[in-house]
């Protein structure tokens, strides 16, 4: 019943057809998941070193071009999904983990280990965004709560003044006790440094990804706002809990082992909801496939432009990100002075 009601109100001012979208394997998805799979493939041959024509090339494959590409992946489907849930929670579609400071606040949790332990290990760093994640995702859902929304605008502006106070904290303290170098290096997002060992905590995005799709009906209701979730059965604040714990699992999670990817959680899902619209469950896969494809392809991007250097991918992805940005706010603009 429950499930029923979910898919009935999750269809209210979306897309009409979205119920031929159920089906997971039709011609597109297969079509789409051959494309990352090509993806993935040129990935593991674009590089400059000679993988093919050195001595111990195929250790080499093994231990950089292999981990690299499995960690696009999973870091692609991470904040894909980080922003659609994000964006089905706060019932818009301009919010994701950038334009939240829920990213900023994982920073100042990684700034804060490094301050505790001189050298910490992965999970240290990982522990700390993780749980300063929470903390600034809890925090903006709780001002949402007590500010009245006259625009959809609003939201992430919230959300970005967070994040720069959050941002400027960071900065002051990192110049305080001479962690500079530090922060610069997180706010560099890159996967240069990725090797066997440094990336296989990213594997729990796995669980997190079976998570939401478990959840995925009691997240749609609660988009729905806390009137609808309850009226349903459905627990609002316990479910709001479960979304903002997974959110800031796998934010955390990639600070920690990659760094900052802006504006990849807000590309993606208004991509795929602009062609199959709002439903979490059907969503999912896609908006998993279309983040891998995503980074791997501005990874790709990052590594041939100016060869044999590397741009970090973090400044590509803010760039068309920023550029995205611009264009959902005249869309939204354009559609407010339509008239009805």
């Amino acid at each position: 019943m429950l499930k029923n009601a979910a898919s009935q109100m999750a269809g209210v001012g979306s897309n009409p057809l979205r119920h031929h979208h159920n089906k997971l394997w039709t011609w597109p998805f297969i079509l789409a998941v051959f494309a990352i799979l090509a993806l993935g493939a040129i990935s593991l041959f674009t590089g400059v070193y000679d993988i093919r024509g050195q001595a111990d090339g195929k250790e080499m494959f093994f231990t950089t071009r292999v981990p690299r590409t499995l960690s696009l992946m999973l870091t692609g489907a991470a904040m894909a999904m980080a922003g659609l849930v994000m964006q089905l929670v706060t019932q818009n579609r301009l919010v994701e983990p950038t334009t939240t400071g829920t990213i900023e606040w994982s920073g100042l949790g990684l700034l804060s280990v490094y301050l505790i332990f001189p050298a910490p290990s992965l999970l240290l760093r990982m522990t700390g965004a993780i749980l300063f994640s929470f903390i600034g995702t809890s925090l903006f859902f709780l001002l949402l709560r007590r500010i009245k929304l006259r625009s959809s605008l609003i939201v992430p502006i919230v959300g970005m003044m967070l994040g720069a106070v959050i941002s400027a904290i960071s900065t002051f303290v990192g110049l305080l006790f001479q962690m500079t170098q530090n922060i610069e290096s997180w706010y560099i997002g890159s996967f240069s440094n990725v090797q066997i060992g440094r990336y296989e905590y990213l594997w729990i995005i796995v669980l997190v990804t079976v998570l939401i799709f478990i959840c995925a009906d009691r997240l749609t209701l609660a988009g729905l706002g806390q009137d609808v979730a309850t009226s349903l059965g459905v627990n609002y604040n316990r479910i709001i809990f479960l979304g903002t714990a997974l959110i800031s699992l796998a934010v955390g999670i990639v600070a920690a082992v990659i760094g900052n990817l802006p504006f990849l959680g807000l590309i993606v899902p208004n991509i795929v909801s602009m062609f199959r619209g709002d439903d979490l469950r059907s969503n999912l896969p896609w908006v998993c496939l279309l983040g891998m494809g995503t980074i791997m392809t501005c990874d790709i991007l990052s590594r041939v432009l100016i060869m044999p250097f590397e741009i970090p991918v973090s400044l590509i992805l803010g760039t068309v990100g920023s550029a995205v940005f611009i264009l959902i706010l005249l869309k939204q603009r354009r559609s407010a002075r339509t008239p009805r």
